[in-house]
């Protein structure tokens, strides 16, 4: 397995959109990894992702961007038994993902829902590392694995309203004092 760096320039925090703004809704495009803009919409990432209360990752569709880069970190998340710091990939695409698992999601384009969604609960990614385009592989359990496939259907245009079974998986976003 290759491991990211835990190292990421100092990026903006950028505005996210919400559903149903048709950038959530669209495929993103590949990029090049080594393009400066790239490499700084994936600071732009982290340091929106790191300002946003419960946020464990962000991908470009979100800040408005139809590209396909998104951020992760679960580190801090309660329901987190093992992962692998900040990262960010770039063109990334399941490699493999066995043993389903239903969980409910949130996400910050949809503030007010959560739901629930069926997702591999193992999972390897390979993708790029911005700047430098060297490729990651990242296996990733549970909670992670959920991440990042929830970064990975933003990247694809889907939210997670479009994975639930149905009304009756759909929650009013709990708030806590």
């Amino acid at each position: 397995m290759t491991r990211p760096s835990d190292e990421v320039c100092a990026g903006r925090v950028l505005d996210v959109v919400r559903a149903p703004d048709p950038v959530l809704s669209r495929p993103g495009t590949a990029v090049d990894p080594a393009a400066p803009e790239i490499v700084q919409l994936a600071a732009d990432l982290v340091a929106t992702m790191r300002v946003s209360p419960g946020c464990v990752g962000l991908a470009a569709p979100q800040v408005g961007v139809s590209a396909r880069v998104f951020c992760v970190d679960v580190s801090a998340h309660p329901k987190t038994r093992g992962h692998h710091g900040t990262f960010v990939l770039c063109n990334a695409e399941i490699v493999s993902a066995t043993r389903n698992e239903k969980a409910r999601e949130g996400c910050l384009s949809v503030p007010d829902l959560t739901g629930d969604v069926k997702r591999a609960s193992r999972l390897v990614v390979r993708g790029q590392e911005p700047g430098t385009g060297a490729e990651l592989v990242i296996e990733a359990e549970a909670f992670e694995a959920r991440a990042l496939q929830h970064e990975l259907d933003h990247c694809d245009g889907l939210l997670f309203l479009d994975r639930v079974s149905g009304a009756h998986a759909l929650h009013a976003r709990q708030t806590y004092l």
